[in-house]
């Protein structure tokens, strides 16, 4: 087994990693999540072309997202054990191959197939992402690009129905709606071999993969999202409420196993340790309640841009730049609220989504689309506060052979929250009478679990083991290709940015100069 040798802690408080390999990874992390929301737009357009019913389209725009959702956690570990930067650019590869299938596709049964395997891909992808970040970046560097990844996740919700919208009214070559999946194939071909020159390699300690694990926990999170995405669409039937009953069920069987697992010295999917730290337990919480809210504000906002006021998909994403505006303002923010602040950024951002929210509530009414451009931008600057420290403060001090795993969990954590969103808010918005009417009822609840999100952050709070380097982890496990330095720090982004607790693995210098191999 190979082995190297940790290097002294570095006095300038950064890695020597450049801001390349943030680029080629935040591409990917944009066109994943950007297919999350240019689909809508595109729907209309596809139920003429194929002939496609509404459980078809509703099979399209689900279908990414479960599979998206549910393979979070294996994915995530894949990396972990077998390699990030491996894991990553197959997922960037199969990721650009399905969405050159979606654009292709000739007729409604292909094009669902596609997306289920397009976030099944994206699934793969994504969790190395945050792994590989938690990895390289360190010190002053780390707050930085965690929010450049929070930034990234976000404006591709903002600006889905602008390019949606722009793409489809372009008509590229005679493209219409499937230049919204093409546009992510010239992306892909552009980062694969970026990612391969410029990203390094890592990994955590060799095991085998837990593959009843990955059975089990993949059955528990498809009975809960899947109910969540598909029964409004079929009127919840029985079906619904059984796997929601199930799924807590199968969820107990996951952790017993893991338990089990650990307990005999094995290699579980998921290290329960990662729990007993408190930024990631109460972080996870915060990052699941707050997840109710973009992906449930976006649709009742399309939907009431599109059918309500009886705007076209251009001019709804030109409004929606509005909220993309107040998104932008929060990246330059949360740096300085979060040196003063700390982790209580979250609770601002919260609140300021409410306030956004409830200004819209006031706005809706208005004869001019114009009136609501204050409520949006301070809704967008709301999520963005929370979502650009987001991923830093719930990952920090976790240990880098379970960045994979627990970067698992964190997306899966919000892809599940988002699905609960849409199916909580779009009960409400098609439950009220008038147009209106829905959209206001929509955000009054949006106003409601905002503030909820507000005080759970308080959980967040230091607690006496704050600035601990205790391990998250196996005790005494060896990784061949991983540092072993624990990133550790106080929790929030603004902490990490200015200190660096703990030593910095001088592997991490040899994987910045681009050698892959254990020294």
């Amino acid at each position: 087994m190979t082995s190297f040798t940790q290097a002294p802690p570095r006095t300038d408080g950064a890695q020597t990693a450049g801001w390349l390999p943030l680029v080629v990874v935040l591409a990917g992390t944009f066109v994943t999540f950007l297919d999350f929301f240019i689909v809508n737009v595109a729907l209309p357009s596809i139920e003429t072309d194929l002939a496609a019913g509404s459980a078809t389209l509703s099979l399209v725009v689900a279908g990414y997202g479960l599979t998206f959702a549910v393979g979070m956690i294996t994915g995530g570990r894949l990396g972990d054990l077998y390699g990030r930067r491996r894991m990553f650019l197959v997922g960037l590869g199969l990721f650009t191959l399905t969405s050159a299938a979606c654009g292709l596709a000739p007729n409604a049964e292909v094009l669902v197939v596609a997306r289920f395997l397009q976030g099944a891909a994206g699934a793969l992808l994504t969790p190395q992402v945050l792994a590989i970040l938690g990895t390289l970046y360190a010190g002053r560097r780390r707050g930085p690009a965690f929010a450049a990844y929070g930034f990234a996740m976000g404006i591709a919700g903002v600006l889905g129905q602008l390019i949606g919208g722009a793409l489809i009214e372009a008509d590229l070559a005679g493209s219409g709606w499937r230049a919204v999946f093409l546009i992510n194939v010239p992306v892909g071909l552009l980062a694969l071999p970026a990612a391969r020159r410029v990203l390094p390699e890592s990994r955590g300690p060799r095991a085998r993969l837990d593959l009843a694990g990955v059975a089990l926990v993949t059955v528990a999170a498809t009975l809960l999202v899947l109910p969540l995405v598909e029964g409004r669409e079929h009127g919840w039937p029985g079906w619904v409420w059984c796997c929601l009953a199930a799924a807590p069920v199968v969820a107990g069987g996951f952790v017993a196993r893991q338990r089990r697992l650990a307990a005999r010295g094995g290699a579980p999917l998921i290290d329960l340790g990662l729990f007993r730290h408190r930024a990631f337990a109460a972080g996870t919480c915060v990052a699941l309640g707050f997840a109710l809210i973009p992906s449930s504000f976006f649709f009742v906002l399309a939907l009431h841009l599109q059918q309500g006021r009886g705007y076209g998909a251009l001019f709804s994403g030109i409004v929606f730049a509005a909220v993309g505006a107040g998104y932008m303002l929060a990246m330059f923010l949360a740096g300085p609220l979060g040196d003063r602040l700390g982790h209580r950024v979250l609770a601002v951002g919260a609140l300021g989504v409410a306030a956004g929210c409830a200004l819209l509530v006031v706005t809706a009414s208005a004869a001019s689309a114009l009136a609501m451009v204050p409520g949006l931008a301070v809704t967008g600057l709301g999520i963005g506060l929370v979502l650009v420290p987001l991923s830093s403060t719930v990952l920090a001090g976790i240990d880098p052979r379970h960045a994979g795993a627990a970067a698992g969990v964190l997306s899966m954590a919000q892809q599940t929250g988002g699905a609960l969103g849409v199916a909580v808010i779009g009960v409400v918005f098609f439950g009220a009478g008038s147009a209106e009417g829905a959209f206001t009822a929509s955000l009054r609840v949006l106003v409601g679990v905002a503030i909820a999100v507000a005080a759970l952050t308080r959980l967040l709070r230091p607690s006496a083991a704050a600035g601990r380097t205790s391990r998250v982890g196996v005790p005494g496990a060896a990784s061949d290709s991983a540092p072993t330095g624990r990133m550790t720090g106080a929790g929030s982004a603004a902490e990490q940015a200015g200190r660096v607790r703990g030593p910095v693995v001088g592997r991490l210098g040899a994987l910045d100069r681009g050698d892959d191999r254990a020294r």
